[in-house]
């Protein structure tokens, strides 16, 4: 499936962003110019089922990494996926061919037990289209106002059907090699990977940084931060 894209820059350098569940390409609108000043042409993908893209019947993980790779161009320089989207690029690694890739706190782990069952409530599924700016901003205090715009519109459009398939334990799965050169960009105390699988990849040759006292949406809560931990990666 062709997926909808944004694009920054025209440089001769390609860099390829995934956003997370409930979100689109917008996560990506302060990143995107940046990457875009340093040289590269940036595609940022809406996942099917979010933003401008397609609504199916059928949703996967899997499913959404082949997407990626129907969409964009091969072997690009850069791929960097937030949360479910970095559980996507993870299995489009083979097929996409990029010099590198940085994971920001991707959903390779389950969060724990409670959390995982009130995501799948249908009374959480169905509060998420009513969320209001108020409640999100206050949720997120760190937000620029027009992240939080952005998340209200978000949650009104995604699949909620995304959900119950792809926040699974089953789903939710870190590499078990590391084919190219990877950054594990993680949020302080990351629900999505836990100390022991944060040691597990850095001993298999991730390098694994944390951004002190930055939430789930690094680049959303702490951008300085979140472009500081990018240092040396692109």
């Amino acid at each position: 499936m062709e997926l909808f894209t944004r694009e920054w820059g025209t440089g001769d350098r390609l860099a390829i962003l995934v956003h997370g569940v409930m979100s689109d390409s917008r996560n990506w609108r302060r990143v995107g110019p940046v990457l875009a000043e340093r040289g590269y042409r940036v595609i940022a993908v809406d996942l099917r089922g979010h933003g401008h893209s397609p609504r199916t019947e059928e949703y996967s993980a899997e499913l959404m990494a082949q997407d990626i790779v129907d969409t964009v161009p091969a072997h690009p320089e850069l791929v960097m996926g937030h949360s479910l989207g970095g559980l996507t690029v993870s299995l489009a690694i083979e097929r996409l061919d990029p010099r590198r890739v940085i994971y920001v706190d991707p959903a390779f782990s389950c969060p724990a037990a409670n959390r995982f069952q009130q995501l799948l409530a249908p009374a959480f599924l169905r509060t998420l289209a009513r969320q209001s700016a108020a409640r999100i901003a206050k949720r997120n205090p760190r937000w620029d106002p027009a992240d939080v715009a952005i998340e209200v519109e978000t949650f009104k459009a995604f699949d909620r059907a995304v959900l119950p398939v792809v926040v699974t334990p089953s789903a939710m799965r870190a590499p078990e090699v590391m084919s190219v050169p990877s950054l594990v960009m993680l949020a302080d105390n990351s629900q999505l990977v836990k100390p022991e699988l944060a040691e597990r990849l850095s001993s298999e040759g991730y390098e694994v940084r944390i951004v002190p006292g930055s939430g789930h949406v690094i680049n959303r809560d702490d951008h300085e931060g979140f472009m500081r931990a990018l240092e040396g990666w692109i």
